[in-house]
């Protein structure tokens, strides 16, 4: 196949690229937002989504387009509405109306918002952010096209070599803090999160690109209360303070998700560990090899409140 992959130089796109490109033609089409470069050897076009002329001109040379292309996280999109929405739900539109071909778009699990029990891809959505609500208007855009619409749980570990690495994520920032301050602070600790290895991604894009399958499917590895994510990390820290405060996060989501669904439709499961992504984090941060881990380019928030994206 002819795979676009609009995003592709970011977080969760270089392991999809990575991966895609052992089977099949891939081409990165990306604005490099986080990015300074990039020094993949894949065919690269730079271009911005809402560059409609740009894009809509290439479109039709592909098979597929795997669309990574969004503002990320409840902050990130908190800092200018308007622009969340244009991103993250407008772009898509455009896609739908331009495109006729296979899509793979990336929704979260944070359409879910704060519930009891473990949801499905029935149960009613409960949305708390303008990130999550802008997600919810792109999969109601895509409803009558082509479209496997993964809605993914949060996020941990490294996806390849080249990307940024996020340090804004549950996990991630965990495990950083365990190793930069010997302390990590957890706020309730009762709040479920379900997880998910980047390359996990990587690799359901991979099993269900070539299959007819389309609709929406949650795709998580397992569900962690935010105290046993921490509890884990321990294990591995064993100098480290866990400090637990009653205080409430900021972030009100509390949610437990099924990927039943997916399984049973394509026979995809996500395998890679919690323990792996913690080992991984853990050399990155341990070995030095990042210079400033205080960089704002390691969080969407901090990046996009220090140079914004216009």
């Amino acid at each position: 196949m002819n795979i676009l992959v609009v995003g592709g130089a970011g977080y969760v796109g270089g392991g999809i690229v990575d991966k895609l490109q052992q089977k099949h033609q891939v081409t990165v089409y990306d604005s490099l937002i986080y990015e300074n470069e990039f020094r993949k050897n894949v065919n690269f076009i730079y271009g911005d989504i809402r560059d409609y002329s740009k894009l809509n001109k290439i479109l039709k040379n592909y098979d597929a387009v795997v669309w990574l292309a969004a503002l990320v996280g409840d902050g990130a999109c908190s800092i200018n509405p308007t622009l969340t929405y244009e991103i993250n739900s407008d772009s898509v539109k455009n896609l739908v109306g331009n495109f006729k071909g296979k899509i793979i778009f990336f929704s979260t699990c944070s359409v879910y918002g704060a519930q009891e029990g473990v949801l499905n891809e029935e149960s009613e959505v409960n949305p708390l952010s303008e990130y999550a609500k802008s997600k919810l208007v792109a999969e109601e855009i895509l409803t009558n096209s082509d479209a496997i619409v993964f809605r993914l749980g949060t996020l941990f570990g490294i996806g390849d070599e080249f990307s940024r690495i996020r340090l804004d994520l549950v996990v991630n920032v965990l495990v950083t803090k365990a190793l930069i301050d010997n302390k990590m602070s957890v706020f309730g600790g009762e709040q479920w999160r379900p997880l998910l290895h980047v390359k996990d991604v990587a690799n359901a894009v991979d099993h269900t690109i070539e299959s007819s399958l389309k609709g929406v499917y949650n795709l998580h590895y397992k569900n962690f209360k935010i105290s046993e994510i921490a509890d884990l990390i321990k294990e591995r820290i064993s100098n480290v303070e866990i400090v637990t405060t009653p205080l409430p996060f900021q972030d009100a989501r509390n949610y437990q998700v099924s990927s039943e669904k997916l399984k049973l439709a394509s026979n995809f499961v996500a395998e890679v560990s919690l323990e792996k992504g913690i080992e991984e984090v853990f050399n990155l941060i341990s070995s030095g090899r990042i210079k400033d881990i205080n960089n704002p380019r390691y969080s969407n928030q901090n990046f996009l409140k220090t140079f914004g994206v216009s």
